[in-house]
Order: C-alpha cells, then sequence, then structure tokens
C-alpha cells in the first residue's frame, strides 16, 4: 500500500485492491501505518482517502543510515582482521 501511495492519495479500495489480503488485515494494516505517522486518513462523505506522509518515512530511512554506517565499520574490522590471519585461519599466538 505504501508504494501505492507513493503516486499520490489514494481511496482504501484503491490503495489495498489486488494485494490478496482480506479487509480485516487490510484494516491492520492501515491501523499501523496510521500509528506510526506513514500514512494519513481523511474522510470525503462514504471515501477513506489515504496519503503518504513522506516526512515519517525519512526519519525511518535516516534511522537506518546511521546504523548502517556503524554496522559497516564493525564489518570492515572483522574483514580486516581476517585479512590479517592466514585465509581466515588464526593464526596460534
Amino acid at each position: 500500500m505504501v508504494e501505492r501511495l507513493v503516486a499520490g492519495p489514494a481511496s482504501v479500495s484503491d490503495a489495498s485492491r489486488g494485494l490478496g489480503v482480506s479487509k480485516p488485515a487490510v484494516t491492520k494494516h492501515l491501523k499501523v501505518l496510521e500509528g506510526a505517522g506513514v500514512v494519513t486518513r481523511t474522510v470525503e462523505g462514504r471515501t477513506h482517502l489515504l496519503r503518504l506522509e513522506p516526512h515519517a518515512l525519512r526519519e525511518v530511512s535516516d534511522w537506518l543510515a546511521l546504523h548502517r554506517s556503524l554496522w559497516e565499520r564493525k564489518f570492515a574490522v572483522v574483514e580486516q582482521h581476517l585479512a590479517e590471519t592466514d585465509d581466515g585461519k588464526e593464526i596460534p599466538t
């Protein structure tokens, strides 16, 4: 649904059409997305219009980038350690 909302606001039925999930599953999914601030909903008559809130995704992206950077440094240290050993086998000390 999030991917579909990138193109712009859509009704719940348009955003969930063809996903192969039940209406109760769509409702639960939307509650999570709304609770996280990723999606907002406005009601126009009987139509519930969903809108993607990109700022919420930017916050997640920033968090992931920070942690990716930390893990990449840790893996670089492991790679360096392995390179300093004989074919990845520990050298006796």
